[in-house]
């Protein structure tokens, strides 16, 4: 039995497809290997996954956890201070990359008054009232990033990825059908999600013709199967969904060569 080796840094979108999809506490998605095992019966993948905030936060980062943070000890949900501050990504040795423009399409941060670092206060809603006030005045909001922004911290990603790996980088662009949008008029009206996704996707294109990543392109193969039924809302994928995701990052992972070729696969 081969192994192959994956680092997903990325949100729902990767971990639900690659790793597995929980409802509650039902199972709906068993992740890779349910297509790993009809096309390589002889492979199997190993994924390890972190959360991310955003490009321009990852990149910034340096491993040191900023004290002030550490002493609150804070309930920040998926988006633990490890994973918003850490730099495992640039230390692994995987057999593949997995990445995702999600987290630049979707979060807006917070930046540290005094010392400048990024911030996802996952869950702050609920957190006690005194570490709510240190909050609003410690921190201001950033603001999104620009399509042109995030590729260029994402250029400057690769490249640091590439200073101590070969292995195949992939990304994934996003399904820009989003339930309940029906504008068919957009003069005076600011990006509204989906056209702020398509250029996230176009300028992503451009991003694979500079450096040679691969697009995982769910926009397409959920279009192609019919998204209604792929997505619960503008992000988050049905199981259906997921499957059909995970089966277009085999189909690239084999065409890249990462998979062994058997002649009894499905």
């Amino acid at each position: 039995m081969s192994r192959l080796t994956i680092f997903a840094k990325g949100n729902l979108d990767v971990r639900d497809t690659l790793h597995s999809q929980r409802l509650g506490n039902q199972l709906a998605w068993n992740g890779i290997n349910e297509i790993l095992k009809a096309r390589s019966p002889a492979c199997r993948a190993r994924v390890q996954h972190e959360t991310w905030t955003r490009s321009d936060a990852l990149l910034a980062a340096n491993g040191t956890i900023p004290e002030e943070l550490l002493a609150r000890n804070l309930p920040l949900g998926s988006h633990s201070l490890a994973s918003q501050f850490g730099t495992d990504l640039f230390k692994a040795d995987p057999d593949v990359f997995i990445l995702s423009i999600q987290p630049d399409v979707s979060f807006a941060l917070l930046r540290h008054r005094r010392d400048g670092y990024l911030f996802e206060p996952d869950g702050w809603s609920a957190w006690e009232a005194n570490d709510q006030a240190w909050l609003r005045e410690s921190f201001v909001g950033d603001g999104f990033l620009g399509h042109a922004e995030s590729m260029a911290t994402l250029t400057a990603i690769i490249a640091r990825l590439r200073e101590n790996s070969t292995a195949p980088i992939l990304i994934y662009n996003m399904s820009s059908f989003v339930p309940g949008e029906q504008t068919h008029d957009h003069s005076g009206l600011d990006d509204l999600l989906s056209t702020r996704i398509l250029r996230f996707n176009l300028a992503l294109i451009e991003l694979s013709q500079q450096t040679g990543i691969s697009i995982i392109d769910v926009d397409r193969v959920l279009a192609r199967a019919g998204v209604e039924r792929m997505k619960y809302d503008a992000t988050h994928l049905t199981a259906e969904g997921c499957a059909i995701v995970a089966k277009e990052v085999v189909r690239v992972l084999d065409d890249l060569g990462c998979l062994p070729q058997d002649e009894n696969a499905g």
